[in-house]
């Protein structure tokens, strides 16, 4: 009997309803994921008031558990190889979504900074390990597409945050807002239930059964007796980390950390001061506040937008471009006077921004190859934290100089502009896809000349 690659059955495959559930499972845990980030912004002013709390310790709650965010990248997206990306996935869920809702029961500052720091560890693990899973379960065709979609996500829930925070804050206090993210916990057993594990793991498991199981939702016509090549997948590596710097990877593996470092200045310095520039350029509270909503809508139409021309033209040729597009608005704004001409461009900003990020996990999860994937996609956000934790600082130090609005958002556009640069060096010569389409062009050259003969 003829042996398959159970790879190659998944990337050659047709969008099945297994992929459309595994896609809404994933992109619930990203929603939460996102709430439970945003909702501490929201909830500042009122755990200042209650515990007193001055600003530099409240930006040092968010610094803390942003490291706990850095962190838990590393470790979850190192080790998913050894216990399996589904396992992981579901640890982190469980990890930020017990201790944000225990945040809304801690009665003091330090049981409440605890708390988010350990949910932290859950925050960063999750999102490399979902991209790394269903990047093993999506065709080929609709990988980028189906990456950016579940991290679009993460915008919804920030964009449930904030409302929640409106609706719930005045009338209710801050606690309810960190109850709600305990809701996972209660759909976690059927998640558990739906999602799969990866098949990278399965492999390396030689589960036959289990890959049997798994790839029969996917192709419904695999014999129960099939036969599976597990030659590719025989060699465990000991470190992924440096196998990607192996193979002439190694310059494009920086200029990934580099480029992610750069969003996310942009994600966490808008996050953050977003509403203090608008109202220091001349608009209300209100009006301020609502430029988050139109910064997450942007994310969300700008990874849907783009997220497909990125089938057609390639991820370098969308991504480089739109980050030049977020400078140039970021730079604009400072000088807008019209609201409706600001809403615009800071949707602009956002996808060049978060939605940006979207689309680059995609990125990073096609352009490395499955055994490191995960290490891939860890590794990078944890580089990427790392701007997380100097924004905050570095727009709240800039602030300090009482500058005309329109060079503080320059600033920030900086970021913009050394991430495009960073993208334009990365070899996509060297990518996996690149490597997969060689492979496959000279298999039809050998078949064709052995029709020919």
């Amino acid at each position: 009997m003829n042996t398959v690659n159970p790879i190659e059955i998944v990337n050659q495959s047709k969008l099945k309803g297994f992929h459309y559930i595994l896609i809404i499972c994933l992109f619930f845990i990203m929603m939460f994921d996102g709430y439970d980030v945003v909702i501490y912004g929201a909830t500042i002013p009122m755990l200042k008031a209650e515990w007193g709390l001055s600003n530099i310790v409240a930006g040092s709650i968010s610094s803390y558990t942003t490291m706990g965010t850095a962190i838990g990248a590393v470790l979850f997206g190192l080790y998913s190889d050894r216990f399996g990306r589904k396992r992981i996935i579901i640890l982190t869920t469980l990890i930020f979504s017990l201790f944000t809702l225990l945040s809304g029961f801690a009665p003091t500052p330090l049981l409440f900074v605890i708390c988010r720091v350990i949910a932290g560890l859950g925050f960063g693990g999750v999102m490399p390990n979902i991209a790394a899973l269903i990047s093993e379960y999506a065709p080929t065709k609709h990988r980028a597409a189906i990456i950016s979609l579940i991290f679009c996500g993460y915008s919804v829930g920030a964009m449930l945050a904030s409302f929640s925070g409106q609706v719930l804050l005045e009338k209710f206090g801050w606690q309810p807002v960190y109850w709600i993210a305990g809701l996972p916990l209660l759909i976690l057993p059927f998640i558990v239930r739906i999602i799969p594990e990866s098949i990278n793991s399965l492999i390396q498991q030689k589960d036959t059964k289990g890959l049997v199981i798994v790839l029969q939702k996917i192709e419904p016509l695999l014999p129960k007796d099939v036969q599976f090549a597990y030659v590719e997948q025989e060699k465990i590596q000991k470190s992924p980390v440096r196998d990607l710097f192996k193979n002439k990877l190694g310059l494009s593996t920086m200029m990934f950390w580099l480029s992610c470092f750069c969003t996310f200045i942009l994600m966490y310095s808008l996050n953050t001061w977003l509403p203090t520039l608008m109202m220091n350029a001349g608009y209300d509270l209100k009006s301020s506040l609502m430029f988050i909503v139109a910064l997450q809508f942007g994310s969300i139409a700008g990874t849907m937008i783009f997220g497909n021309l990125i089938k057609f033209l390639g991820f370098k040729r969308v991504l480089i471009p739109l980050y030049l597009v977020g400078a140039v608005s970021l730079t604009l704004i400072g000088f807008s006077k019209n609201i409706y001409l600001a809403y615009g461009l800071i949707i602009i900003i956002g996808a060049a921004s978060l939605g940006l990020q979207n689309m680059s996990n995609a990125y990073v999860a096609e352009f490395y190859s499955v055994d490191v994937r995960a290490a891939a996609l860890g590794s990078t956000m944890a580089f990427g934290r790392i701007g997380s934790i100097v924004a905050p600082t570095y727009m709240g130090i800039l602030l300090t100089f009482n500058l005309q609005p329109q060079y503080n958002f320059f600033a920030i556009g900086i970021a913009a502009i050394f991430g495009a640069l960073a993208m334009s060096f990365i070899r996509e010569d060297h990518a996996d896809y690149t490597l997969e389409k060689q492979v496959t062009s000279k298999k039809v050259t050998i078949l064709k000349s052995s029709t020919n003969s």
